[in-house]
């Protein structure tokens, strides 16, 4: 759908899609008791907001809408935050207020316009609206996309956003996006030292090391020390995994799934040796 551009008293008016990284904890205090505060958010605005589901440690929320009912959006944000800071003070012995943070999944094809020639239209930002700004230098995993971390007073940040939004409006992306999604906090992980972690997963650890051993390598992105093994990968572990079928002891054998073969898992050790060579 085509943009619609009218003139309205900020200048170009224009539909725009703001997207927001945040934490569980935030997204509760944007949802509010019941939802009142994101309807309120919603209908204060009139921007669309959208949350990303799924039981992640970090969620996507999505702001669309004419770039005046984004800035409202943004403010009322901006200002729950200020709120749980002050609260949250309230209980604490410090005394200086930190200041409000937002972060933003922006294109990494858009960051370089964002950042400016030798980091001239970054440094023009924060010095025009007060508000810290930084681009991450490494995009978020599995994705084309880079988080913009925005903090200050609530009216910094508001000020900031709007040339975020000039500067995203004037120099579009380039070439197809790839969405940042968070990853579930049941992801199955590998630790280097082989150790699995499988949170709500019903298999024991042991079921899951088996699993992961028979699974192709290039089940799994490499992130650091961990191996993390992709959302379709996941779906045949965790079919897998439900099966519940009771777990061979180490050294037998017979396999422990149907389909994979018996070879027994990496911590055991068996050398065969022809018989004439004993």
């Amino acid at each position: 759908m085509e943009p619609t551009k009218v003139q309205s008293e900020g200048g170009l008016n224009v539909t725009l899609t703001i997207r927001l990284l945040m934490h569980g904890k935030e997204v509760g205090s944007i949802i509010g008791k019941k939802g009142e505060t994101v309807k309120k958010m919603r209908e204060e605005s009139g921007a669309r907001i959208n949350i990303s589901e799924g039981n992640c440690p970090e969620r996507i929320v999505t702001i669309t809408g004419p770039t005046d009912a984004i800035f409202k959006a943004f403010a009322m944000i901006a200002y729950k935050f200020e709120e749980d800071i002050i609260n949250s003070m309230s209980n604490s012995p410090a005394t200086s207020k930190p200041p409000v943070t937002l972060r933003l999944v922006v294109p990494a094809s858009q960051c370089g316009s964002l950042i400016g020639k030798g980091g001239s239209k970054i440094k023009e930002m924060r010095e025009s609206t007060g508000a810290q700004v930084q681009v991450a230098g490494d995009m978020l995993p599995n994705s084309t996309e880079r988080a913009v971390t925005i903090s200050g007073t609530p009216e910094a940040i508001i000020q900031c956003v709007k040339q975020i939004c000039v500067v995203m409006l004037e120099s579009p992306p380039k070439g197809a996006t790839i969405p940042y999604r968070p990853k579930p906090a049941s992801t199955p992980v590998i630790f280097s030292g082989g150790q699995v972690r499988a949170e709500p997963l019903a298999a024991s650890a042991a079921n899951l090391s088996l699993l992961l051993q028979h699974q192709p390598l290039p089940a799994y992105t490499i992130q650091g020390q961990y191996a993390i093994p992709h959302p379709d990968q996941l779906t045949k572990l965790h079919q897998l995994a439900m099966q519940q079928t009771p777990f061979t002891p180490l050294g037998q054998t017979t396999p422990a799934f149907p389909g994979l073969d018996a070879s027994p898992p990496a911590s055991t050790h068996e050398l065969t040796i022809p018989n004439d060579a004993a």
